[in-house]
């Protein structure tokens, strides 16, 4: 029998089911950024437009510089 964990709002879920949620929900994090990013790669990187939060409008093809402007919210994505 798997042990079984309690959250805050008095769900009860099995570890392994949380587990497996957990993973897949941080694939798609890792999935979501690449895409954003991918087109911005190689010799025919097209140029990505980003409006900043201060208003600021910036054209990029650089991935660091992407990824460090963008408001990411996902724990897991937030590392890559």
């Amino acid at each position: 029998k798997q042990p079984s964990i309690m959250t805050q709002q008095g769900e009860t879920l099995r570890e392994g089911s949380k587990g497996k949620d957990v993973r897949l929900s941080n694939i798609m994090g890792a999935k979501a950024l690449a895409n954003a990013v991918r087109t911005s790669l190689g010799p025919r990187g097209m140029d990505k437009l980003m409006q900043l939060p201060s208003g600021e409008v910036l054209i990029s093809n650089d991935g660091s510089t992407i990824l460090s402007k963008m408001n990411v919210l996902h724990p897991a994505a937030k590392m890559l």
